[in-house]
């Protein structure tokens, strides 16, 4: 196997990081928090011209367009650089990653958009489901670091853009599922019901989803709230869908209700669990 680069080493890239280890390959990481946040197996490189000197294809998880286009700037940059490819697995919105990949581009460097889905265990789990969108080229040629990342992959696109897209809307309908659940279960708990009890129920009937069998069951239901995603970035999530909505003049009724509470959510408690969205709507 190649030598593989990872850039952002955080609650979600440390998990991706050791899946790649686990599947054979050699890989060199960064982080700007510093060498900890190296999984096992992992080989530290002080910065992200050494990442882009040991690898073709170098993967980034980071928080936003932001910092995506800053790590896009510094590979291009360096020198001797061996990359060839960016896989870039954080949640940016397609405007953001149309234009990091222009930016790479024009050095050269082809740009797979690929955002994940489920969580930091679904990581460990290998069951994060990858949405990716590139060139056939750069699909073929990213295939066996995708392999590496998970096994639940899906090309939704033949270029940048459109599984940007397609998290964005999943991470609404995430949003929009866990904050009327929250209400929900708020008004049966009221009304004198027991949590585990409507849990069981719910999940065999039409108000399934996402927070009754997974949010509220592992992390409400048990106190936990460590899913390893903050309001902070889902507030991030819900409102560049609104403003992608925005730019493709689609209905946004729901969305701007749902992206007005996150974002209260996120100032109120900055940082804080996403799963604790529960605690803090029972409060207000």
């Amino acid at each position: 196997m190649s030598v593989v680069g990872f850039v952002g080493l955080g609650n979600m890239g440390s998990a991706l990081a050791a899946n790649l280890v686990g599947a054979g390959h050699d890989v060199v990481g960064h982080d700007v928090m510093g060498p900890e946040r190296a999984p096992e197996g992992v080989q530290f490189a002080p910065d992200i011209a050494a990442v882009a000197r040991a690898a073709a294809i170098v993967v980034c998880s980071l928080p936003d367009g932001v910092a995506s286009e800053a790590v896009a700037r510094e590979i291009a940059a360096a020198d001797d650089r061996a990359t060839t490819h960016v896989v870039d697995t954080s949640t940016v919105g397609p405007s953001a990653a149309v234009a990091v990949a222009a930016r790479l581009a024009d050095a050269g460097i082809e740009y797979v958009d690929a955002p994940v889905s489920g969580g930091v265990a679904g990581a460990r789990q290998r069951t994060l489901a990858i949405m990716y969108s590139a060139s056939d080229d750069a699909c073929a040629a990213v295939e066996p670091v995708l392999a590496g990342l998970s096994d639940r992959r899906h090309r939704v696109g033949d270029r940048p853009g459109p599984a940007q897209a397609l998290k964005l809307a999943n991470n609404f309908l995430s949003a929009t599922a866990l904050a009327a659940t929250s209400e929900a279960v708020a008004f049966g708990l009221a009304a004198g019901l027991d949590l585990a009890t409507m849990l069981e129920v719910l999940n065999g009937s039409s108000g399934h989803n996402t927070a009754t069998d997974d949010k509220f069951p592992n992390h409400v239901l048990t106190g936990r709230y460590a899913s390893g995603f903050s309001n902070s970035l889902m507030a991030k999530d819900v409102g560049l869908y609104l403003g992608e909505v925005a730019d493709e003049g689609g209905p946004a009724i729901m969305g701007e209700t749902v992206a007005g509470l996150w974002l209260r959510f996120a100032a109120a408690e900055p940082g804080a669990d996403f799963t604790r969205i529960y605690p803090w709507t029972v409060g207000n």
